[in-house]
């Protein structure tokens, strides 16, 4: 088996765009600044999936100073870093996340969270755990949305229950 944490955070956005997080849309709340879409919980799992393969990070991957990147969906990030994971001979068992967040209210997208996801990476469901937090005072306090994962791969030739069948 392997294991592979990923972080990522950004701030509010004072131009008007959407707040994608975990492949959702989340509406009547601003969006994230970033060169992509800004989804936080894509990119940090990205990263997890990346870091579990000893691969590059999302940053060397896809550099904000390439205009290629701009505005592109991070639905994207992941299928590059789920082909690492395959090619490297693993499969994803499980990813956790904790999303933190004082606005907007997340409760209400956790499970659309999971659904996209799941089918993102392949996995079923119940492999994908979604959690969010507030910051307590704390960074980044209502400035922003911060985001951490972490993904267990293991070997593709050994059966296991998160496999969609």
């Amino acid at each position: 088996m392997r294991v592979g944490i990923g972080y990522d955070s950004h701030r509010f956005s004072k131009a008007q765009r959407p707040l994608k997080l975990g492949g959702v849309t989340i509406p009547d709340s601003p969006g994230l600044e970033g060169h992509s879409d800004a989804d936080v919980v894509l990119h940090a799992v990205a990263d997890a999936l990346l870091g579990a393969v000893g691969g590059p990070d999302l940053g060397e991957l896809f550099p904000s100073s390439d205009p290629r990147y701009h505005g592109m969906p991070s639905r994207r990030f992941i299928a590059q870093a789920l082909r690492r994971v395959r090619e490297a001979g693993w499969r994803v068992g499980n990813v956790d996340m904790t999303v933190v967040a004082d606005r907007p209210t997340l409760a209400p997208y956790k499970v659309k969270m999971r659904r996209a996801i799941s089918g993102l990476l392949g996995i079923t469901e119940d492999a994908v755990s979604v959690k969010a937090k507030t910051a307590e005072g704390f960074p980044p306090k209502s400035q922003g949305i911060m985001a951490y994962a972490v993904a267990l791969l293991e070997p593709a030739g050994k059966p296991g229950r998160a496999q969609r069948t």
